[in-house]
């Protein structure tokens, strides 16, 4: 096959999971695989490079069912990338001349104006941040983030655009203003403004602040817009660019296969030229987001590869991996099983829907899948109530039978009905002053609880914020969760502790920002009483 751009048509609106999405499913995942983490652990050894590599240092890998998530790897570098990588590794070069090369390069192979390698695509984000806040003059550059005296001090964003993605931007210093309407990004923008950040799929591809009314509304302001496109699939015409962005970004890891720390950025020439000055191994405020020349080849090898792939026996493959677990799973009286088949450009994977009744098979979807997450061989899956999904794209060769017998197994396996919950052994009802220990440092939080039988809600107030508590408690055992969101963050509370006396302490599980322990005592009120006086007007002396 010749190497020119497969030409893709542009995608219909669709309800696929969006990046933000993703994310806030990502939280879920990263529960079950700390909790396993610890049980995983073997003898650890020597480093033993080969197929054995992490169990050598005790480590148990996983079957990716789950999709590009990083904590998990995102995806398998391409053999033609880690060919790339490796002959990269063994030379020296310029690196300014190679990025030269490499922005011309893409530009060919995409159509776009030029291309660019960041270390990731939130080093991307930072970096294209940086360009239209210093437009390329290196005495602002290195002022970042004091931007003190600096014209370009803003960026807009429509506000379901609103990720923890957006933290990168942030870090250049600028002011993010969110907004709602198109009426409301009209009187956002003004000479303050550096650029428009926009999230891929969802509502930029239709309603008013779609990428192209968006676009419309920056043209007679000549502001910049950037489309964060990580977990999309490469467009060739790039469609994006063609609905009106300036740049769009790309991770590497992802749905392009090439290096975990790698992103992509194709757009217009002299703001990526900027966003390079911004990068290493150019000092200022990129220096830490060093892409090397081995990811820089391997980038561009993946893409490369990408103009070549046959896409459609891909996806004809990934189909063939569901419908061997489909047929293993609905052989099982009660087991139905559906494949979703996205049309967007995000997370573009067939995936199987499995669904049961728990109250017949005694199971959950989320039992299932921590089950798999805590022992071998380990499986990351989605998960419901009453489903798991099981995402086709990452999964390598024969994963297939081994996630079908796997789940088979569990599924298939006669269990009682679960017990009535255990009588609890106190009420919790009221104050109580918890002791936070992070790991390094400790905080001071105030839980504010009701009980009605083994139910429990009220308050959860942390350091910055009060917020909804629920949970239950079943003897002497209490679990608590609560959420605490900013804008496009959120962090997940779990607390599970034993109750002894007025004291309850335990871990507090926290998704992907790992554990903390903590220890809640009963408020005690002081002793002290009086009664109140009321005044019959203003004091009369202080």
């Amino acid at each position: 096959m010749d190497d020119k751009p497969e030409s893709q048509p542009a995608p219909e609106p669709s309800s696929d999971p969006t990046r933000r999405e993703m994310f806030t499913i990502g939280n879920v995942l990263a529960l079950p695989a700390m909790l396993g983490a610890a049980q995983q652990a073997q003898a650890a050894g020597p480093l033993q490079p080969g197929p054995q590599i992490y169990q050598s240092i005790g480590v148990e890998p996983v079957i990716n069912c789950r999709g590009t998530f990083t904590i998990i790897g995102a995806s398998v570098e391409l053999p033609e990338v880690r060919a790339a990588m490796d002959a990269a590794a063994r030379y020296y070069v310029q690196l300014d001349e190679l990025a030269g090369a490499v922005g011309r390069r893409l530009a060919e192979l995409t159509g776009a104006e030029w291309g660019m390698v960041s270390s990731g695509c939130a080093a991307a984000l930072k970096h294209v941040t940086a360009a239209c806040v210093a437009g390329g003059n290196p005495e602002k550059l290195l002022r970042i983030p004091d931007l003190s005296g600096m014209e370009k001090v803003e960026v807009v964003t429509p506000r379901w655009s609103r990720t923890a993605y957006d933290h990168a931007i942030r870090n250049i210093g600028v002011r993010i203003i969110h907004v709602e309407t198109a009426e409301e990004m009209e009187r956002a923008l003004s000479h303050r403004t550096a650029m428009i950040y926009l999230m891929a799929g969802g509502a930029s591809m239709s309603g008013p602040l779609s990428l192209e009314n968006v676009a419309r509304i920056a043209k007679p302001h000549n502001i910049p817009i950037l489309v964060d496109a990580a977990a999309e699939v490469l467009t060739i015409p790039n469609v994006h660019l063609q609905r009106g962005a300036t740049v769009v970004a790309y991770s590497g890891g992802k749905a392009i296969r090439g290096p975990q720390c790698a992103g992509l950025l194709l757009g217009r020439k002299d703001i990526l030229m900027s966003a390079w000055q911004a990068s290493s191994p150019h000092h200022g405020p990129g220096r830490d987001n060093k892409v090397g020349r081995e990811e820089t080849l391997g980038m561009l090898a993946a893409v490369e590869a990408w103009v070549k792939r046959d896409h459609k026996a891909e996806w004809t493959k990934w189909l063939g991996y569901l419908d061997t677990i489909s047929k293993r799973l609905t052989a099982i009286p009660g087991i139905s099983a559906d494949v979703r088949e996205p049309r967007g450009l995000s997370n573009r994977s067939p995936a199987l829907v499995v669904t049961w009744d728990p109250a017949k098979l005694h199971i959950t979807g989320e039992e299932v899948a921590e089950e798999v997450a805590r022992s071998k061989p380990r499986i990351a899956l989605g998960a419901s109530p009453t489903t798991i999904d099981i995402t086709a794209w990452m999964m390598q060769p024969g994963d297939d039978r081994v996630v079908a017998d796997r789940l088979h197994a569990i599924l298939a396996a006669k269990r009682s009905p679960k017990p009535a919950p255990a009588p609890p052994a106190a009420n919790l009802t009221g104050r109580w002053d918890v002791h936070l220990e992070f790991f390094s440092s400790t905080s001071r939080h105030t839980l504010t609880l009701e009980q009605s039988g083994n139910r429990i809600q009220g308050t959860h107030q942390g350091d910055y914020s009060t917020r909804d508590v629920w949970g239950s408690i079943e003897g002497n055992r209490i679990k608590l969760r609560s959420v605490e969101r900013v804008p496009g963050d959120m962090i997940v509370f779990t607390f599970t502790g034993t109750l002894e006396g007025d004291a309850i302490s335990g871990p507090v599980f926290m998704g992907e920002y790992l554990n903390a322990k903590f220890t809640a005592k009963r408020h005690v009120y002081p002793e002290q009483w009086s009664s109140i006086v009321v005044p019959g007007g203003p004091p009369l002396a202080n």
